[in-house]
């Protein structure tokens, strides 16, 4: 075998060009992978964003200009914000619809967590039976069961006009936060629950002391869903609360910027700014213990 000597003052050959081309290729092949992921994740966020920017936009605009097929105002009608504010009931609506998501996302979390508990940690004879009619009960259309329900809220209890037929019912659970809360309890380890029994705990405080405490994120995840269900819905404000404007929800009164013959849309849009903003800034400032919630809760049975 021979060996090669370089002189002083030489330096090595280049390597050869077929060499280098494998690490060339995959050089351009990781290149091209980063630019079509992030060419997507862009194309992704505008699909969401540009709506955004369209209902601010319009909501800034004058009343003629506003949907006229111009995209960019002429003058900045900051203005149209404060009649928003001034239209006569909007402040009511505001506290119905904070009295309606605080009270409702309290209830739901309040009796969804020891039944998802139980569900998930008692053995006891028709739990599975239980668990199906819970799940059974989540395909059930609201539709369905509306009037019989109206008649008893406005007719027995005489609740009519108000949200209360709304609020109260979710003092008794929710199907699919029990389903969430109890996939989520399954993840805790049961070594837990046994120390704390060994400790003397029973069953409520081993709930309080260290389930609830361990199970924050699926908590913290329910809570957001139903949050934002109670302030975005429309439909239940309509059933129970639409002859009585005192009682209206601000879901519901948008509605009121319309009127028999035309719609002000600019003052609409700056109303509909004004009703997302609070769900964009909770679940802004929640978004990770949200994300880590949903994330965790497995599908255990």
């Amino acid at each position: 075998m021979t060996t090669t000597t370089l002189r002083p003052g030489t330096t090595p050959a280049p390597a050869a060009a077929g060499d280098r081309g494998p690490a060339l290729r995959a050089r351009r092949k990781r290149l091209l992978h980063w630019i079509a992921v992030h060419a997507v994740a862009v194309a992704a966020a505008l699909f969401f964003v540009l709506p955004f920017v369209f209902v601010f936009l319009t909501s800034v605009m004058s009343d003629g200009q506003a949907m006229s097929g111009e995209l960019w105002p002429h003058e900045w009608n900051w203005s149209n914000y404060a009649t928003v504010f001034h239209t006569p009931g909007f402040l009511d609506w505001w506290k119905n619809s904070l009295l309606y998501a605080g009270l409702g996302t309290l209830f739901t979390v309040c009796s969804a967590v020891p039944v998802a508990y139980a569900l998930a940690r008692f053995r006891f004879r028709g739990r599975r039976t239980a668990m199906i009619l819970v799940i059974s009960t989540m395909m059930l259309p609201p539709q369905v069961i509306v009037i019989p329900m109206y008649l008893v809220w406005a007719q027995q209890l005489h609740l009519s006009g108000s949200l209360w037929p709304l609020i109260i019912p979710m003092a008794f659970g929710d199907a699919y936060s029990i389903f969430l809360l109890r996939q989520f309890l399954l993840t805790i380890p049961q070594e837990y629950i046994e120390s704390a029994k060994v400790d003397g705990c029973g069953e409520l405080r081993t709930l309080l002391k260290i389930v609830v405490p361990m199970a924050k994120p699926g908590i913290a995840a329910v809570a957001l869903f139903q949050f934002f269900y109670c302030w975005n819905d429309y439909f239940g404000p309509q059933i129970y609360a639409a002859q009585n404007p005192g009682a209206w929800t601000l879901s519901y009164g948008l509605e009121s910027f319309k009127s028999a013959h035309s719609v002000d849309w600019n003052l609409t849009m700056a109303a509909t700014l004004l009703v997302m903003a609070p769900v964009i800034i909770v679940f802004f400032f929640a978004q990770k213990v949200f994300v880590e919630g949903v994330t965790l809760t497995g599908v255990k049975g």
